[in-house]
């Protein structure tokens, strides 16, 4: 664990900046990635006043030719990366029939293309030592949010990018897990004072699902995960809210049946028992 290389997408804020910070605490050399420098740079001081080691690169991970210049400079001034975090995400939040084409592509690009890029540039170097990916997703992504038709479906094809790279790089001592966090954050908690509002409105007690934890415990469930050396400990997905951590399960049937009559008979039937 210790002084492993460990590059964090979206590091200058929230999640990504606890994330930073802890692992600079528990011995890693930390990359601290952002798109202002003047973030960056505070995040990177922090660390080093705390004695940790950590360097900073602006690169918007939306720009494969920016993630490439990143790691490129990453493998130039440390030689590996053990760990990547792909932690960068936007919101663009609006329901379907008014999303614009900028909209979806803004959050798509991030989160799914950014990710993607993310990794494709590291692994050459990853396949050297080994080591750890961790990918971001959300109960968005595993459940659906209406609003957030873009969000879901980038969170939902990062579930599939963590199955099957997690299969596809075992053999390079690569794991590949997710996590759906809950903390609040500058980019969850306008929805969360939404929510208390509406519910206050209404009367309504505030539902338990919604309160949440900080980025703090996110960042030490990430420390306590890397930590783990097992190598089948790949492929997960991870929520995380305060110190409750659920581990999700692939997809999985739910029933079959051998004719088109006999299954949607059988769908009515069990949605009758619901």
């Amino acid at each position: 664990m210790m002084n492993k290389v460990a590059l964090i997408t979206g590091a200058t804020r929230g999640i990504g900046r606890s994330i930073a910070v802890q692992l600079g605490k528990s011995g890693y050399v930390v990359v601290v990635n952002g798109t202002k420098q003047v973030l960056i740079d505070e995040v990177v001081h922090e660390i080093r006043q705390a004695g940790g080691e950590a360097s900073g690169y602006s690169a918007n991970v939306a720009d494969p030719v920016a993630v490439t210049a990143m790691v490129d400079e990453v493998i130039t001034r440390y030689g590996r990366i053990e760990v990547l975090i792909a932690n960068a995400g936007n919101l663009q939040d609006q329901k379907c029939l008014r999303m614009t084409d900028e909209e979806w592509k803004a959050v798509l690009d991030v989160h799914l293309n950014g990710t993607y890029y993310s990794i494709q540039r590291v692994l050459p170097y990853m396949r050297q030592t080994g080591g750890d990916i961790l990918l971001m997703t959300s109960t968005a992504g595993l459940t659906g949010s209406v609003g957030q038709v873009n969000y879901s479906a980038a969170k939902a094809g990062i579930l599939g990018m963590t199955w099957t790279l997690a299969a596809e790089l075992k053999r390079d001592q690569i794991r590949v897990n997710a996590i759906s966090p809950a903390a609040l954050t500058d980019m969850t908690r306008p929805v969360i004072d939404h929510l208390k509002a509406k519910h206050a409105s209404r009367n309504e007690p505030f539902p338990d699902f919604w309160r949440i934890g900080g980025p703090e415990d996110i960042a030490s469930f990430v420390t306590a995960l890397l930590s783990e050396s097992d190598a089948d400990l790949t492929g997960e997905i991870f929520a995380v809210n305060g110190s409750k951590v659920t581990k999700w399960e692939k997809p999985a049937p739910a029933f079959s049946e051998n004719s088109i009559g006999a299954f949607f008979a059988t769908w009515h039937r069990q949605k009758g028992s619901e």
